[in-house]
């Protein structure tokens, strides 16, 4: 698993970004994805996740009714659709792979076995 996140750039505040996760390898639908973000001085926190299949999906309390994530097995990619963003949406985002059965959703980092390399987003005000 190699994780691709892109995106990411700056946008004001009530607009959207769509982030994607791309995986170069070949059993991207074995991995229960996720996003995560961590803004300066501040601990990563999680964003949402969504099982192997698509059809479970978790959100973290900040972005939920905002932020959408789906994936496509076919193209190995995964999207965090962003809308409404605030400033305080403002941080670096990473995408995460862990290795789960069908239907698991992951919230926690210690899960998550791949990361990407992050995408920054900046929301002005």
């Amino acid at each position: 698993v190699q994780l691709q996140a892109s995106g990411g750039g700056l946008v004001q505040a009530g607009g959207s970004l769509r982030l994607s996760c791309a995986d170069s390898g070949r059993t991207f639908s074995d991995y229960a994805m996720g996003w995560f973000r961590q803004a300066p001085g501040k601990e990563r926190e999680f964003v949402a996740g969504i099982s192997r299949g698509g059809k479970r999906r978790s959100y973290g309390d900040s972005v939920k009714g905002r932020f959408t994530l789906s994936r496509d097995n076919a193209e190995n990619t995964a999207y965090l659709q962003m809308n409404s963003l605030k400033p305080e949406d403002t941080a670096v985002y990473y995408c995460a792979a862990g290795g789960a059965v069908t239907g698991e959703v992951f919230s926690s980092r210690d899960r998550y076995i791949y990361w990407g390399q992050g995408t920054e987003v900046t929301v002005s005000s």
